[in-house]
Parts: structure tokens; sequence; C-alpha cells
């Protein structure tokens, strides 16, 4: 039997969208209030699902305190609270915008979880506007 699991998790975080190959003016033009030089925040809203095959013996598709324990230390302990583009090397190199802060978030689950499984994590960055991730490149 074939089974997907999902659990919620939040966290809050700073972050400003400036890509520094821009000129300022096109940063602010595209980025608009984002673009806030002194940076804003959103509380975050993770669900992360797992789908997979559930275990006959254990009638488990994985133990979701597992799970739980996976998000919280690669994902929720890690950006919570955080300046995202001071305070992380995850973003380095890439502007923390909720499409690549679920990147992120996928690319820290996914190495931790059984190969068995498939990964798809929804990122709120507010009620209304989320983004959709599945390891697709």
């Amino acid at each position: 039997m074939i089974a997907s699991a999902s659990r919620v998790e939040r966290f809050n975080a700073a972050h400003r969208l400036h890509n520094p190959n821009w000129t300022d003016e096109k940063n602010a033009l595209f980025y608009g209030l984002c673009n806030n030089a002194n940076y804003h925040g959103h509380n975050y809203t993770i669900i992360v699902k797992v789908t997979g095959e559930v275990d006959p013996e254990s009638g488990y598709l994985m133990d979701l305190k597992v799970l739980k324990d996976i998000i919280r230390k690669e994902v929720t302990h890690r950006f919570d609270h955080k300046n995202l583009n001071l305070d992380l090397e995850d973003f380095k190199n890439s502007i923390p915008t909720a499409e690549n802060i679920a990147y992120v978030s996928w690319h820290r689950i996914r190495e931790k979880l059984d190969t068995k499984l498939s990964l798809h994590i929804t990122l709120y960055e507010t009620d209304r506007n989320f983004i959709e991730y599945d390891g697709q490149e």
C-alpha cells in the first residue's frame, strides 16, 4: 500500500530580496517592499509530505517523530528567528525567496530521509502565498 504522511512546522525569519547584479533602482522596482534595506520578516509555515510504501510489519510509512526531528533540525531550528541573508550559509549565493527557501529545505530534509520515500514541500510565506517543491530541477 502506498500512503502519504505530512508534518506542519512553523518558523519566523527575516530576509531581503536583493539581486547584487542589479542596480538599486531595478531591485526596488522588481522586488518592491521586499527589497527594504532594513529587511522584513515572515511567519513561515512549512508542510513536509513524504510518500511511499507502508511497511506491512510495522504498519508505518515512517515514524512521524523521526520526521518531526528531521524537519526541526534541518529547517525549523536552523531558520527560526534568523536573518536568512546574513545568518545562513544556505543563502550565501542565492536570494532567499520563498522558492529558494523551499528548495534549500527540500535538499536538507532529502539528505536525511530513506531514499524509498518521495518528498514534497509546501512553504507558506503568508496565509495566501505559498510555494510547492518536489525536487524537480
